[in-house]
């Protein structure tokens, strides 16, 4: 491959592990495997619009939640292997179809061989980064003029949580860096005049049940350091209980409409 991975430290984690020799905590080694790559029309409003997100789902992951709705791509080695020439060409392909932008889902592990991938790519339309929020600042430098919007989850405030349902209590500060970088770059969002995101920061939370107060620390983070409308965030209440959540008995149910519409008044009222 064309990136060095042999004492990998891509992610947070920093993990070290010789991914030329096995895998890492991600459960990912050199190979670039993905499990889908299609237009997709089911994102926000301002990324799918009428043509579509031209969207690569990435297998593994390097946060690994126990609630995870994509538990058989981000857990198994589900997918296919590629190259970085193809990787490219599957972008090219997706641009060819009339996407409004490439769109890459999970792809933290990867970060190097996408790098290589975009710039032989040279594409004419806008690349998302679709991640859990988990993402290095140093990995994300390495982004800056190939990604023009970001698409971060922002999943916990609370470390406790971070740590009982995602293994990682530096969730909150690692989140919180990673899209002041983003931001950084991007600046404050852009819209073209059909209303399809060109550039910035689009920061999604899913409501978790019983953790409303962790929800409006979200909010709060974001209406005071993204004050006015910099940023886009996007509220989400579609949680599902998944089969490996039981030894969570707070994760066995969903998100009430009573929970999701004080959520959303609390949103508008921080503005």
């Amino acid at each position: 491959m064309s990136f060095d991975v042999a004492h990998c430290m891509l992610c947070p984690r920093r993990c070290g592990a010789n991914r030329e020799k096995g895998v890492g905590l991600c459960h990912c080694g050199t190979e670039i495997r993905i499990a889908r790559a299609a237009l997709h029309p089911w994102e926000e409003p301002c990324i799918s619009g009428k043509h579509g997100s031209g969207t690569v789902f990435f297998s593994g992951c390097n946060l690994r939640c126990v609630f995870c709705q994509n538990h058989e791509i981000s857990r198994s080695k589900l997918g296919k292997t590629v190259s970085v020439e193809r990787l490219a060409d599957i972008f090219l392909e997706l641009q060819d179809k009339g996407v409004h932008n490439i769109n890459l889902v999970t792809p933290t592990h990867y970060t190097d061989a996408i790098v290589a991938a975009l710039e032989r790519a040279k594409l004419r339309i806008p690349v998302a980064w679709n991640s859990s929020g988990y993402d290095s600042v140093e990995s994300l430098k390495k982004l800056e003029g190939l990604v023009r919007i970001y698409m971060p989850d922002f999943k916990y405030m609370d470390s406790q949580l971070a740590k009982r349902y995602s293994a990682a209590p530096d969730y909150p500060e690692t989140a919180k860096a990673a899209i002041r970088e983003m931001f950084r770059q991007t600046g404050p969002f852009v819209l073209d005049d059909e209303d399809m995101l060109q550039s910035g920061v689009l920061i999604r939370h899913l409501i978790l049940p019983g953790a409303e107060d962790n929800s409006r620390a979200v909010i709060d983070f974001v209406a005071e350091n993204f004050p006015g409308d910099d940023i886009l965030f996007s509220l989400m209440a579609q949680y599902t209980p998944m089969p490996n959540t039981e030894r969570f008995p707070e994760l066995q149910k969903t998100v009430s409409a009573e929970t999701n519409d004080a959520l959303v008044e609390y949103m508008t009222r921080r503005g």
